[in-house]
C-alpha cells in the first residue's frame, strides 16, 4: 500500500467518524427507534466507487467499530455491523451488475442497512412483531439513500483517487 492510498484512507476514516459524530449530535426523532440519516455511509459509497470493494469493506468495518466504541456500546455495534454488512453486500452486488446509478446503489444500501438491523432485532428480541417497523425504515432508508447517493455521485465524479 502506497503513502497516497494510506493518506486517503486515513482521511476517509476520519471523515466517516466526524460525520457519525455530527449525526450523533443531531436531534433526529421521528418516532422510529434506530432511524438515522446515515451520513457516514456517504464515505462508504464514495469508497466503493473510488477504491476497491475490499478497501471499502475495511473502511466500513473500521467505521462501525470506532463509532461503536466511541458513541455506543456492544449492542449498538452488533446492530450496526449487521446493517453495514448486509448493506455493503447488496451495494457491491448492485454495483457489479452495473444497472443502477450511484444513487440507486446508495438507496439499496440504505434500505438493506435497515433490513439487516431488523433481522438482528428479530433474533435478539425473539419476536417477529418488530417487522412492523420495516416499512417505515424502508422509507427512511430510501430518502437517506437518495440524498447520500446524489452527494456521493457528485463527489465520485470529481474525485478519482486512482490509488487501487
Amino acid at each position: 500500500m502506497n503513502t497516497k492510498k494510506i493518506s486517503y484512507l486515513g482521511l476517509m476514516i476520519a471523515l466517516a467518524f466526524v460525520l457519525s459524530y455530527v449525526e450523533f449530535l443531531l436531534p433526529l426523532n421521528i418516532g422510529i427507534p434506530g432511524a438515522k440519516i446515515g451520513l457516514a455511509n456517504l464515505v462508504i459509497v464514495v469508497a466503493l466507487y473510488t477504491f476497491s470493494a475490499k478497501t471499502a469493506l475495511a473502511l466500513s468495518v473500521v467505521r462501525v467499530i470506532l463509532v461503536g466504541f466511541t458513541f455506543g456500546n456492544l449492542s449498538m455495534m452488533m446492530y450496526s455491523m449487521a446493517g453495514a454488512a448486509l448493506s455493503f453486500a447488496v451495494m457491491v452486488l448492485a454495483k457489479k451488475l452495473n444497472r443502477l446509478s450511484v444513487t440507486g446503489v446508495s438507496v439499496l444500501g440504505g434500505v438493506f442497512h435497515n433490513v439487516g438491523q431488523i433481522l438482528v432485532a428479530i433474533l435478539v428480541l425473539e419476536t417477529g412483531s418488530i417487522i412492523y417497523y420495516l416499512p417505515f425504515l424502508v422509507i427512511v432508508g430510501t430518502i437517506s439513500g437518495v440524498v447520500i447517493g446524489i452527494v456521493a455521485a457528485m463527489i465520485t465524479k470529481r474525485v478519482r483517487m486512482g490509488v487501487d
